[in-house]
């Protein structure tokens, strides 16, 4: 994440959150024992309006993995600009091996993403918007890197406090 990005972290009390399941795993452990299975999880939750926040979670069964994403989730929620159903601007970013490039569509695009992606940018409320996974393809790695993509978003009003102007004169120049 670039120096320069203020991360607007949001308080999970007052909202009413939508959790979406992206990837679970069956994921070994082998001991001297043999092996111990248990499963991992990453999960999505949003307000579909501009708030969202990722979670993993380890547990021996299914459902007690995803609801330990679920309370890692509401513990990094996130504002994000979101503007009449799209972004602000188009952005890169990159995680690991994945990267992620989302562009703003018109009006009725609809959100043309796939997999992980696909759930994080309906999470935080955008229903429009062109998005390509470029890379690695795995869902923890993609995941993270459109949360970070959606971070360095700036609307307007963000551009005209940092450079000390008004709004009008953002567009008018």
């Amino acid at each position: 994440m670039s120096a320069n990005t203020n991360i607007r972290r949001v308080k999970s009390s007052d909202l009413e959150l939508k959790d979406r399941l992206v990837s679970i795993q069956r994921v070994t452990k082998v001991t001297k024992g043999g092996r111990t299975f248990s499963f991992s999880a990453i999960v999505v939750v949003g307000n579909e309006n501009g708030i969202v926040g990722y979670g993993l979670g380890k547990a021996s069964e299914v459902t007690t993995a995803i609801s330990k994403g679920i309370e890692d989730a509401k513990k990094n929620l996130v504002k994000v600009p979101v503007y009449k159903g799209t972004i602000p601007h188009e952005q890169l970013a990159k995680y690991g091996g994945a990267r992620v490039f989302i562009k703003p569509a018109s009006h009725g695009t609809g959100v043309k993403a796939g997999g992980a992606m696909r759930a994080v940018l309906e999470s935080v409320g955008v229903t429009d918007v062109l998005a390509k996974s470029k890379g690695s393809s795995n869902p923890h790695n993609l995941v993270k890197a459109t949360v970070m993509a959606l971070l360095e978003l700036r609307d307007a009003q963000n551009i005209a406090e940092h450079r000390g102007v008004s709004l009008n004169k953002v567009f008018n120049g």
